[in-house]
């Protein structure tokens, strides 16, 4: 009997097996899939260079390379370069011959550029020697020379002269991200690309009266200042992007505007007028026009991002040539013919391509898209033909480069680094759905299915909340915050687009102003309500709910609104709109969304503030933060731990001393991941 009852067993386990022959996605399968950059195809539209970074969990064991593939798909990408440390920048030749880059290899105090001849092979050659790094390369239209970026610290050897260790300041800001800031900042330097005894590559800004501004940088970004430097069309002179207001951040918008510089020196002309601001300079490649990103400054916190076109050389004010679109353009390009303009923007949780006249006029989306996301689009400048390039992905295909065609309503893959292995997770892309809040709005949302999924089940759901506000929940594939891995238990996640969210019009995303949390606390609560009459197979005695930076403000607000979830999570989410406004590193937009400075005790700061309704705290919730997090700090998980603590609320606090906003280490994620199932297993159970 007993030999009976284990062979009905095995045939169970065997059928089972059969059925599903697909895995849940874990972490170490997600963590290891390779991670594919942005493409650079050369001015003859021929070639594409990206880099692909092998991930591991002992970063020592991690490397990055450049690899190289056909524009025309004819043969598989081959591998260009072998080092551990990577390399970054990727610019051509004009000539389509060659590449520069920026690396720090064996040797190399700092990063330095290289060039590498792809076509004849052999090494990399170093062609710079700065002592404080060089970045961002850029070859001369006309061959002959390299732009790239240089970070100087004027105070450097003055400070290691010092006996004493402190920091001074005398402006706003005084940190950025995850770093302190000092006196570094960003120039520009020019150097001939074969370089020559006795020639000193030449700071084009050194003793100009831009860079003794106070309030002087580059775009401030997680990893350093950006010039975003290009070059004019005659290699005479450079455009790039620059601020003289950094040090009124704490009390007005800070505007970024475009300049030019000449490669004899002299003092850089700006080119852009007040009200705007302006970033990712470039010339159509008839080099009678510039273009660049602008945003409007004001009133409002959040303004759609449009292509601004300049006559060139002479630039005369600047003409918005996507002004029919409401969508905010995140990269473009334009095609050979100087016709063409491709964009692509953020809509209804895709990023799709569009196009318009590169004169302006009636933009279009180029083809509807259902599942994933373009990213990153380059259109060289010299093809013979319209070239798109860029990235793809969804939830169900990591990272891929991507030939983009519109005449045939998609894309052709060029590289497959992670199909293999994408091809053996049992996952689906999501199911997206609309409700009409109790406001009219019309609001997205979308639904992630666990593996080895059956519609007879029931299933817990989790209540991912997305950042910003000014983001949108994607049909995308990231690590940080893994869909499918949060599937993975047998649980469904529901993400939703709330008031604040971009890709549905200027104007849904401005709502969210004096309004920070209640109305988007109440459409996810609503979106949910709708899941639940779509779906049958959620289990709505089960739920959870949480988020990380915004989505974290979001659920420490559920918190003091709603006790329908189980259990919450907040990731670097703030609990006291008041002293979050003191700490953080940016703060003025906080001050325009409320209505007005914290003291003049405006209702958004005390109506919408979760600490304030603390005696309502009662649900469960996990806590985690990374030290580092300079943009919502450690204060704010630290109030709300106290708070937690004080009303005996179960709670569990978790801080990660090396990470900043993001958990971006291998062990740490994985460790993160873990805790995260176990909160949710604590309290939901399993499907």
């Amino acid at each position: 009997m007993l030999r009976i009852m284990n062979a009905w067993r095995v045939a169970l386990f065997l059928a089972a097996t059969a059925a599903w022959p697909k895995s849940p996605l874990t972490h170490e399968t997600m963590w290891l899939m390779k991670r594919v950059g942005s493409p650079a195809p050369s001015p003859d539209g021929k070639w594409v260079v990206f880099s692909v970074r092998e991930p591991a969990y002992d970063p020592k064991d991690q490397r990055s390379d450049l690899w190289i593939v056909p524009a025309d798909g004819s043969a598989p990408p081959r591998q260009l370069t072998y080092s551990k440390g990577g390399e970054d920048g990727v610019d051509w030749s004009p000539d389509s011959r060659r590449i520069a880059f920026s690396a720090r290899r064996d040797g190399d105090e700092s990063a330095q550029i290289y060039v590498l001849d792809v076509i004849a092979g052999g090494e990399a050659r170093r062609v710079t020697n700065a002592s404080s790094g060089a970045s961002d390369p850029k070859f001369s239209p006309d061959g002959r020379s390299l732009l790239y970026q240089s970070d100087i610290d004027p105070a450097a050897a003055e400070r290691k002269k010092r006996k004493y260790n402190a920091r001074v300041y005398e402006s706003f800001p005084i940190r950025y991200w995850d770093r302190w800031l000092d006196e570094t900042r960003p120039h520009l330097f020019v150097q001939p690309v074969e370089p020559a005894p006795g020639i000193q590559p030449k700071d084009l800004l050194a003793g100009t009266r831009l860079v003794t501004e106070p309030g002087f940088d580059g775009a401030l970004g997680t990893s350093g200042s950006s010039l975003g430097a290009v070059w004019a069309p005659d290699s005479a002179s450079v455009v790039f992007m620059a601020t003289t207001e950094r040090n009124r951040a704490a009390r007005q918008e800070v505007e970024l505007h475009l300049y030019q510089v000449s490669t004899a020196g002299g003092e850089p002309r700006r080119i852009t007028d007040s009200g705007a601001s302006y970033s990712s300079p470039r010339f159509r490649p008839d080099g009678t026009a510039l273009y660049a990103l602008a945003e409007k400054s004001g009133p409002n916190p959040y303004n759609l991002t449009r292509i601004a076109m300049f006559s060139w050389p002479e630039p005369a004010g600047a003409k918005i040539v996507s002004a029919t679109l409401d969508r905010s353009i995140n990269t473009f390009g334009i095609t050979p013919d100087n016709r063409t303009i491709y964009a692509l923007a953020e809509e209804h949780g895709h990023e799709k391509l569009f196009r318009m006249p590169a004169g302006g006029g009636q933009a279009e989306l180029a083809f509807e898209m259902t599942l994933g996301t373009y990213s990153d689009l380059s259109v060289p400048a010299k093809a013979e033909t319209n070239l798109l390039v860029g990235l793809f992905d969804s939830a169900v295909n990591p990272k891929e480069v991507v030939r983009i065609e519109p005449g045939q309503k998609g894309h052709r893959n060029l590289t497959n680094f992670n199909q293999p292995e994408a091809s053996e997770i049992d996952w689906t892309p999501p199911r997206h759905f609309w409700h009409t809040s109790k406001t009219g709005r019309k609001v997205h949302s979308m639904l992630f299915l666990p593996p080895r999924f059956d519609e007879n089940r029931k299933y817990p759901l989790v209540v991912l909340m997305h950042g910003g506000p000014h983001t949108m929940a994607r049909d995308e594939y990231h690590t940080r915050w893994n869909y499918h891995l949060l599937t993975a238990p047998g649980y469904a996640v529901l993400t939703t687009n709330y008031t604040g969210s971009t890709g549905f019009g200027e104007k849904f995303a401005q709502l969210i102003e004096r309004d920070p949390l209640k109305t988007p606390g109440e459409e996810i609560n609503e979106a949910v309500d709708e899941a639940l009459k779509k779906f049958p197979f959620l289990d709505a005695t089960r739920m959870a709910a949480g988020g990380a930076s915004y989505g974290g403000h979001l659920a420490n607000w559920l918190q003091a609104t709603t006790t329908r979830y189980k259990c919450l999570f907040s990731h670097a989410g703030l609990i006291n709109l008041e002293s979050q406004w003191g700490t953080s590193d940016v703060i003025y937009h906080r001050e325009v969304n409320n209505g007005g400075p914290v003291w003049e005790q405006g209702p958004v700061w005390r109506t919408q503030n979760p600490i304030r309704y603390a005696a309502n705290f009662k649900t469960p919730i996990l806590l985690t933060v990374g030290e580092r997090d300079y943009r919502v700090p450690l204060n704010q998980t630290i109030e709300n731990w106290s708070v937690l603590q004080r009303l005996n609320i179960p709670s569990k606090l978790i801080v990660f001393p090396d990470e900043n906003h993001w958990i971006l280490k291998g062990e740490n994620s994985r460790y993160f991941y873990q805790e995260l199932h176990a909160w949710l297993g604590k309290y939901l159970g399993s499907s």
